[in-house]
């Protein structure tokens, strides 16, 4: 067998025990058997497990920047592409395994690597929204803004219409959640300008 064999072999075992276990429960030797090698061969390719974990991250996080580079549209709208970008990110956040059990890990245990983990995949998420809304300013989709300010809060938005608010309220169907999203982002509250 190749060596770049056996190292994908063992990324793929480790995903799996990650996705199964999380982090603080999966060990070498549970990698090892799922990879069907040696424990030694993991540390061939790998330090400990920190590294190991590091390096499924990376490749979680080249998958997102993949979906998201997928889902824009330069002929369309910023907030048609906002919403796509992001329904595509938070429906493969909710089907990938591994987001599932760190979610859960950090909420239940306070697992710090499980925590971090997830800070890390929500900031390729914010770095990519910072960057979209900076380029809607700039052709002028958007008002002047803070683009870091605006992203966090168009992010939260959305996770709280896709997820937290089904926890008190029936589910918003993806369209009722667009127009949430625009009667907050795009259109405002207020039933006309207020001069000032």
């Amino acid at each position: 067998m190749a060596v770049v064999d056996r190292r994908q072999l063992v990324l793929q075992a480790a995903t799996k025990c990650f996705s199964l276990f999380g982090y603080k429960a999966t060990t070498m030797d549970q990698v090892a058997k799922i990879a069907n090698v040696g424990k030694g061969t993991i540390y061939t390719f790998f330090t400990n497990k920190e590294q190991l974990f590091d390096e499924i991250l990376r490749d979680v996080i080249s998958e997102m920047k993949h979906i998201a580079e997928r889902e824009i549209r330069r002929d369309k709208p910023f907030f048609d592409n906002l919403h796509r970008v992001l329904d595509a990110l938070l429906e493969f956040r909710s089907e990938h395994e591994l987001f599932i059990k760190l979610s859960q890990e950090s909420r239940d245990f306070g697992t710090p690597q499980a925590g971090d983990g997830l800070d890390k995949l929500e900031s390729v998420v914010l770095e990519y929204l910072e960057r979209e809304v900076e380029q809607a300013i700039k052709h002028g989709e958007i008002k002047p803004c803070d683009s870091k300010i605006v992203s966090i809060v168009m992010f939260r938005l959305y996770i709280v219409l896709t997820a937290e608010l089904n926890k008190v309220h029936v589910p918003l169907s993806k369209e009722q959640i667009k127009d949430y999203f625009h009667l907050f982002l795009a259109d405002g509250l207020a039933e006309q300008a207020l001069n000032c």
